[in-house]
């Protein structure tokens, strides 16, 4: 049964739906001053519309066509059974963003909540400070040669020989997600059982479904299936902990693994507290998470525009071969190559403008303020979207074409373009994506051309930008 015949279905009841759905806040809304909007239908309001704009692959006509509608960049809705407020435009960008942990705080939809647990993700004020202060060694350039950049590449090398060499054709975006999600496994917990790699990997497909969903928990809604894989995860991740956390106790190696898993477990907070084996088990799940789905996603529509424009794959070769060819082809990639790769990086910059991983985030209130004349109540929710910022014609001309000069010199205009969010909860992980990224497209143009075998695929947002076929493609050698 679908989620719009049960949302019809219990449309008639309430109660009912209010016991299935998270509990709307019951902000103040006597002040005659809110912005304008509608809250549409009761309990459901716009969610429905949200989620279809999503799935038809544009996310930013939600909020482009009530700014049209209202005449304003701020406005009221109701999404996911939360009132809320959608500010729009690079000033609203940066009012939030600076107002972080002042103003407002971070704080996603129910179904992130439950889903994600008592992980970075969700934590606020000095607590998510501290998570961050954690977490970030593993996904900061000191970590990169160390730790990732040569075991990235030796991956990468192994997944091309594996599923790309003697092939004809590819979809690219299976076969991306799942190297990208054993890197994952294997940078962060040093997992290296295929066989529990792939169970896992099947389970994380479930619960991405259920991320950003109504609440719903029940049979046959996409979020029940999600919890219900998310659990198993939970138990799966629980037991490698454990076995680790042993492994440590008994000193049964010289050294634990030098991975993120050791090393949650091993060292505390700055205030002296270690993590529950929950606990980690949370954050390696929102770690793995976050480290493979936006960079699946990033890495597959590259590769979709490098085959549409043969012109920006040709200069994306030749920067490739350049680096190739000044390592001698002896050595492995290092954090100085990665910083020469500059408009390789453009043209993933201009990939995420136009194919916004992430649409956008959501607030929680913490005092009521005005903003542009209107009242903002303490308790009610604030959601800001990426790809209406970076659609917008006023800060990017022909807004639909594939340009990477915009990010050349000074590159857009402040908090115009914000893929990877921005403020205290600017995306944790965005050097390690980027570095992940880079050394994919450097050893894949090095060998290969490719051709897509449906053009004009349909991108679906279901969460994120997804071909709808997974993107088959013809593949040749780059140098015939």
């Amino acid at each position: 049964m679908t989620l719009a015949v049960y949302l019809i279905f219990f449309a008639s009841s309430a109660s009912l739906l209010f016991f299935f759905i998270s509990p709307v806040i019951k902000a103040r809304t006597k002040s005659s001053n809110l912005p304008p909007g509608s809250y549409g239908w009761p309990v459901i309001g716009e969610t429905l519309e949200f989620l279809r704009l999503n799935r038809d692959g544009t996310p930013e006509k939600f909020v482009t066509d009530r700014m049209d509608k209202y005449k304003s960049q701020v406005f009221k809705t109701s999404v996911m059974g939360e009132k809320m407020v959608v500010l729009c435009g690079p000033a609203a960008n940066k009012f939030l963003f600076g107002n972080e942990n002042k103003l407002v705080t971070v704080c996603w939809p129910s179904s992130v909540r439950q889903l994600l647990g008592k992980s970075l993700t969700n934590s606020r004020g000095d607590e998510a400070k501290l998570l961050r202060k954690m977490l970030y060694y593993f996904v900061s350039p000191d970590a990169f040669s160390k730790l990732y950049i040569k075991t990235m590449e030796l991956s990468t090398q192994k997944h091309i020989k594996n599923h790309w060499q003697g092939k004809k054709e590819l979809r690219i975006f299976p076969t991306v997600k799942l190297h990208i999600f054993e890197l994952a496994c294997r940078l962060f917990m040093s997992l290296e059982d295929i066989n529990r790699i792939s169970k896992l990997f099947n389970l994380f497909n479930i619960f991405l479904k259920g991320v950003i969903s109504i609440a719903l928990n029940f049979p046959g809604t996409t979020f029940y299936h999600a919890k219900r894989a998310t659990n198993t995860i939970r138990k799966e991740l629980l037991f490698i902990v454990k076995q680790r956390r042993e492994a440590i106790e008994q000193k049964l190696s010289d050294s634990p693994p030098q991975d993120l898993l050791s090393h949650l477990l091993l060292f505390p907070d700055e205030n002296g507290k270690f993590m529950s084996e929950l606990e980690v088990v949370d954050n390696i799940l929102m770690m793995i998470f976050a480290g493979h789905d936006t960079t699946t996603v990033t890495i597959t529509l590259v590769m979709k525009y490098l085959a549409e424009l043969p012109h920006v794959y040709e200069n994306v070769l030749q920067e490739q071969k350049e680096i190739a060819s000044s390592k001698g082809g002896r050595e492995y990639l290092n954090w100085d190559d990665i910083q020469k790769m500059k408009y390789t990086w453009d043209v993933v910059s201009e990939v995420l403008r136009l194919t916004s991983p992430i649409v956008g985030s959501y607030k929680e209130v913490l005092v009521d303020f005005n903003y542009e004349g209107y009242s903002i109540p303490k308790g009610w929710k604030i959601y800001w979207n990426a790809p209406a910022t970076h659609m917008d014609p006023k800060l990017f001309q022909n807004t639909k074409d594939f340009d990477t000069s915009r990010f050349e010199g000074a590159g857009p205009t402040p908090f115009s373009y914000i893929p990877f969010g921005g403020g205290p909860r600017m995306c944790l992980g965005k050097e390690f994506a980027r570095l992940e990224i880079l050394v994919y497209i450097h050893n894949v143009v090095k060998d290969f051309r490719w051709k897509l075998l449906i053009p004009n695929e349909k991108i679906e947002y279901d969460p994120m930008p997804t071909p709808i076929e997974g993107l088959p493609v013809l593949l040749q050698p780059s140098n015939p």
